[in-house]
């Protein structure tokens, strides 16, 4: 298929007039290539994040799930994960909740590569697997301010703040009813 579209210069030479000026100055954050009439985007001008670090090096944060707190302390290391002084192995039996906390470290591409010290209480297991990967995520970002975008975009940095709903009077549940009896 052949393309007959020409430019405004082409036609401008065919008809004998002067071709119409183009944007004088790009818009800010865009760049003109040379030989290209359309402007290319480049990268968005928004600063970084300062680094936030300790005095022993680490980077600190807290992560919420459901009724579970976690307290997180994120430092350089072999990929050790301690939660409350014991292994995570110990800790999370379950194979799928050590997934959802090594979650960000896949995402960031950063997988043994930091040592994490964790306190969590309140709520049950899954709840706590989620605290702690919120905590990870956040002290990522604090320890590294360029990992912020590839976790913000996983979802990682937002708390899930589904929890469970109260229980209603004249109801067995939160929604469900008593059982019916007819006679």
């Amino acid at each position: 298929m052949s393309d007959n579209r020409q430019s405004l210069t082409d036609l401008a030479s065919l008809t004998g007039q002067e071709a119409p000026v183009a944007a004088q100055a790009p818009a800010a954050g865009y760049t003109q290539d040379e030989g290209v009439e359309a402007f290319v985007p480049t990268q968005p001008t928004t600063p970084l994040r300062e680094q936030e670090i300790d005095a022993q090096g680490r980077a600190y944060a807290t992560g919420r799930r459901k009724d579970a707190v976690a307290r997180v302390w994120l430092k350089p290391g072999t990929g050790k994960i301690t939660i409350n002084g014991r292994d995570q192995e110990v800790y999370f039996a379950r194979p799928t909740l050590r997934l959802v906390i090594n979650q960000p470290f896949g995402v960031a591409e950063r997988d043994g590569q930091y040592d994490v010290i964790c306190t969590v209480k309140g709520g049950g297991l899954s709840g706590q697997a989620g605290a702690v990967k919120h905590g990870i995520s956040q002290a990522l970002t604090k320890y590294e301010p360029v990992l912020r975008a590839p976790v913000k975009a996983a979802g990682f940095l937002t708390r899930d703040s589904r929890a469970v709903e109260r229980k209603k009077y004249g109801r067995a549940k939160a929604r469900r009813s008593f059982q019916f009896s007819k006679r």
